[in-house]
């Protein structure tokens, strides 16, 4: 299964959109807001540009698209008044897959605009802002044109599901009971997309050229470890009580993986030293609760619920790629049962999300 034919968050604005189930991913970019400051400051102090293009990749859709976008945008914006001078023209490309929701993306420019004018006083005429539908894996923009690239949850996602996921039966992602075999693909599709992604990087990136990548990652070594394959372990929990139910058939479930892969900082580290076109900065490892409005003001009562914020986040992320598998008759019964799932192991243990930020500088 490629994952361009069927990978995207849910569209639209609905309730179980991933525009209104994204506040962790927000958190996320919140926490690697220093290492963009520091990345984005060094690359304009050292030569501050006239005009200045970046790329968001994997931008997805809803408020943190231009939530990470007008946090870059501002910290140019800081530096350039330091040095007496004016923010300069900047070029925005949001990229992601064609099935994208694009049209939500581009409704919410007004109130982007208008945040834009707020902090940095500047208005809609020196930032320009363009949608870029297709495959991080692949080039997508001219030669030496790109002088800052951001992804944050985007490159956790493969080009495909790895071959010969058949020996994967029960599950649906890299487990605790997986074969070796199925632990050894999915890195070696993580080394072959993450390779190819710095390749069209370095093509792209003007010298100097600086990136911040955010994967949801993991601190042990262990590949099949509880802290990166656990969300989706318990996923598969409530798919398989289906199967025995006679709810969904056997082989379709066997058939079914996810195309993700949660790297370890070493492992991402070996691949850009392994390139040898970009310098690492720095790598930051954070981690941020599964329950998203843990110790936050909740909206209303169901989302005082752990399990809900959880399931909601999930089918969010996930729904778009069961329907294509399995059909849209199951998922409100997915999505309840796993819902109870989550919330009984919430109670019984601590569940968290691990992340690995990392700033690079393309060589000279």
């Amino acid at each position: 299964m490629e994952a361009v034919q069927v990978l995207c968050m849910k569209g639209g604005n609905g309730d179980t959109s991933y525009a209104k189930n994204s506040l962790l991913q927000k958190k996320v970019i919140s926490l690697t807001k220093a290492i963009i400051e520091e990345t984005v400051t060094n690359l304009c102090c050292n030569n501050f540009p006239t005009s200045l293009c970046i790329a968001d990749m994997g931008c997805s859709s809803g408020p943190n698209t231009f939530f990470a976008v007008l946090e870059v945008v501002s910290t140019v914006d800081k530096v350039g008044k330091k040095m007496g001078l004016r923010l300069p023209e900047i070029q925005v490309f949001l990229n992601d897959l064609p099935g994208n929701d694009f049209n939500t993306i581009f409704k919410s420019l007004p109130k982007f605009q208008k945040d834009l004018q707020k902090t940095t006083g500047a208005g809609a005429e020196s930032c320009f802002i363009t949608g870029v539908p297709g495959s991080f894996y692949s080039r997508l923009f001219p030669r030496k044109s790109l002088h800052f690239v951001h992804s944050s949850y985007g490159l956790l996602w493969l080009s495909q599901v790895p071959p010969g996921p058949e020996s994967n039966k029960g599950n649906i992602y890299m487990a605790s009971s997986s074969p070796p075999s199925v632990l050894k693909a999915y890195y070696e599709q993580l080394q072959s997309d993450f390779s190819m992604f710095l390749r069209c990087r370095s093509e792209e990136l003007v010298e100097g050229g600086s990136m911040v990548l955010t994967f949801l990652g993991r601190r042990s070594d262990d590949p099949s470890s509880k802290e990166c394959c656990y969300i989706w372990e318990l996923l598969a929990v409530a798919l398989n009580d289906m199967v025995a139910e006679g709810r969904i058939e056997e082989g379709i479930m066997d058939s079914f993986n996810i195309p993700q892969y949660t790297p370890s900082q070493g492992e991402v580290k070996c691949e850009i030293e392994k390139g040898g076109s970009f310098t690492v900065n720095g790598v930051k490892v954070s981690e941020v609760n599964w329950n998203a409005y843990e110790g936050e003001l909740c909206p209303s009562d169901a989302h005082k619920d752990g399990g809900h914020n959880v399931a909601m986040l999930m089918r969010a992320v996930a729904e778009p790629m069961l329907v294509s598998h399995f059909g849209d008759g199951i998922i409100e019964e997915v999505f309840s049962r796993y819902k109870s799932i989550v919330a009984d192991r919430m109670s019984k243990e601590t569940t968290e999300f691990i992340n690995v930020t990392v700033s690079m500088t393309k060589r000279r």
